[in-house]
């Protein structure tokens, strides 16, 4: 009789609670979460921040070779975009936007208000980089909702007990938003090899066998096997209801080239981006 192979357990690698930084305009603050392309951690995932945006902070500006995701906290995002998507996404709702061989956009507040926001920058592979550029509201009534034993798991993208997100990726990606009461844990199976982090949105949680507990506003980062196989993934809300967010994908692992909105793979093709984007290719 074969014996089953044990399950990786994910635990919390690492906690990153970065200072605000200086905002553009008056009414803007910022923390930048992840912060540069990161092998070890982050791939295919290349940088994560938060705004606190006034109207105007974001107006028209280019991106090649990525795909940005957008989760509206509080306040709502208006986007238009230079290949003629329009979108209004409100809070607990999100915007998938494929920029792909390029785009120019804007997303701001109505006038008046403030929004707060999460925005997620995940790499393309190489062989996508120059896909047609692609928009998705994903509005958070309209997605799956799994509830059952004191936890809510809305998939925004990839799949979770039966229910399968309609989210288009070029590069499969899991998001999750998890509500969960005090003490009921959240679990979850997933490729041992993704890249995989958790970011509180309220409350705090403990993660994996070993329990280390993460608070609102803190990003952590999951451990990662390196042989093939399933993971397990156990969060538990501690104190009060938590909310977190949940991402997870496979790394890349290609050469990346990065400067200002371009992601690509060598720093002549990120040359040529700007000199695509000066020319009005775009």
């Amino acid at each position: 009789m074969n014996t089953p192979e044990p399950m990786f357990v994910r635990e919390l690698a690492r906690i990153d609670d970065p200072q605000f930084v200086s905002g553009q305009v008056a009414g803007h603050r910022a923390r930048r979460l992840i912060d540069a392309p990161d092998a070890v951690f982050a791939d295919p995932f290349v940088l994560m921040a938060e705004d606190w945006s006034p109207p105007g902070l974001f107006g028209f500006h280019p991106h090649r070779g990525i795909e940005t995701v957008t989760f509206v906290i509080e306040g709502a995002i208006e986007h238009r975009d230079s290949a003629g998507h329009e979108g209004v996404i409100q809070a607990g709702d999100a915007q998938w936007m494929t920029a792909g061989r390029g785009i120019r956009h804007e997303e701001n507040p109505p006038a008046g208000t403030i929004a707060h926001t999460l925005q997620l920058w995940v790499n393309l592979p190489a062989a996508e980089k120059m896909a047609d550029p692609r928009y998705q509201d994903l509005v958070a009534s309209a997605l799956p909702v799994r509830s059952e034993d004191g936890v809510e798991v809305r998939v925004f993208s990839g799949a979770y007990g039966g229910m399968v997100s309609p989210t288009l990726n070029h590069l499969p990606v899991t998001m999750f938003e998890v509500r969960a009461e005090n003490s009921i844990a959240f679990r979850h199976s997933f490729a041992a090899t993704d890249n995989a982090f958790v970011y509180v949105l309220e409350g705090a949680v403990e993660i994996g066998a070993a329990g280390n507990l993460l608070k609102a506003s803190q990003l952590g980062w999951l451990t990662r096997s390196e042989e093939p196989g399933s993971s397990e993934l156990i969060i538990a809300a501690r104190g009060t209801v938590g909310r977190f967010l949940l991402f997870a994908g496979q790394p890349l692992r290609e050469p990346i080239a990065f400067e200002g909105p371009f992601v690509m793979n060598t720093q002549a093709e990120i040359q040529h981006a700007f000199a695509d984007y000066r020319a009005g290719h775009f």
